[in-house]
């Protein structure tokens, strides 16, 4: 089976969880094995139906020590119920959760894992990790030694599928807790301040690049963002610049993005933005050069100058929206 641990707070899934579910269910599908969605927290009867949708079968621990997530606690209780059920495959998301789950989960069990994977393959009815190494400039393709392995997911690196018709199993598994955590204890959630903006939730992005010669064309972007109904984001020159606040920036070292619509206005297409933008379900390139690597993964383009584009496009969409 495939094990898909989900991410919750505050009474609401994490987008990551409906990703993984997703690329869980096509790697069970090819592999002939289940897939189980793995519930932990107090008074999850809403959470478990809602997981119910995406998932063949659904393991539910219910424990007061689980109400808010610590590490140590899930790492108790994920020990037990992985010892039992031995998943072929355990999925995390490389989040603030999964980054300080999962290495001290794998260690205990003695299991291989691999951490903030862009990609799953399969290969000789195994599994190979894609994870990026030198910055992005590399895709790694890893392969794992034993029968069980824990892989922690990008956020936005996969597409959630849509509800599905019929529901799966909700089982209820025993907490292994016995009384409060002895080390770490929840306190409080400090809720990280919100920028103007959020890039990950929007549906249109126009993003600039380095193609963009001077500050005074940021707003010139800023119009056709808003005249298609979108928000402006950038690559990581841009960013350099101070021209826009690294919460608009785009790939590896910026934030992943899955809009229905990408516009990527002169960025040339490094892998590391590539990276953060292959969920997109439409890209257009704007790039005066016809080898620019963004063009291989555009669905359209224009190749021209972008200071001439721009205005034009914005001014043709204005007058049709007029």
């Amino acid at each position: 089976m495939i094990f898909v641990l989900a991410e919750h707070m505050g009474g609401n899934f994490r987008d990551v969880t409906f990703e993984m579910l997703a690329k869980g269910k096509t790697l069970a599908g090819k592999m002939g094995l289940d897939l189980v969605a793995v519930l932990l927290g107090k008074n999850t009867q809403k959470l478990a139906d809602k997981l119910s949708y995406y998932a063949g079968k659904v393991l539910v621990v219910e424990d007061d020590g689980l109400e808010n997530f610590n590490s140590d606690v899930y790492q108790k209780v994920l020990c037990r119920l992985i010892a039992e059920k031995k998943p072929f495959l355990t999925l995390m998301g490389h989040t603030s959760f999964g980054m300080e789950l999962a290495p001290s989960l794998a260690t205990e069990l003695c299991f291989p894992l691999v951490t903030d994977c862009i990609d799953i393959e399969i290969a000789d009815k195994d599994i190979i990790a894609i994870r990026q190494i030198y910055g992005g400039k590399i895709n790694c393709r890893l392969s794992f030694k034993g029968n069980q392995r824990i892989v922690t997911i990008r956020q936005g690196v996969y597409k959630a599928e849509e509800k599905g018709i019929s529901k799966g199993k909700v089982v209820e598994f025993p907490s292994p807790l016995q009384g409060k955590a002895d080390g770490k204890r929840f306190i409080e959630y400090l809720e990280a301040q919100v920028g103007d903006v959020d890039i990950v939730q929007a549906d249109v992005i126009v993003a600039v690049g380095r193609g963009v010669k001077n500050k005074e064309d940021i707003q010139t972007m800023e119009n056709l963002a808003e005249a298609v109904g979108g928000v402006l984001a950038c690559s990581r020159p841009i960013v350099d610049r101070g021209w826009l606040p690294r919460e608009r920036q785009v790939g590896t070292s910026g934030k992943a993005v899955k809009p229905k619509l990408y516009i990527a206005v002169g960025i040339s297409g490094a892998p590391q933005h590539i990276a953060g933008i292959k969920s997109s379900d439409t890209i257009i390139a704007i790039n005066k050069d016809p080898d620019a690597p963004i063009l291989s993964v555009a669905h359209y383009a224009i190749i021209d100058d972008l200071h001439k584009v721009v205005p034009l496009l914005k001014e043709k969409i204005s007058e049709l929206k007029g």
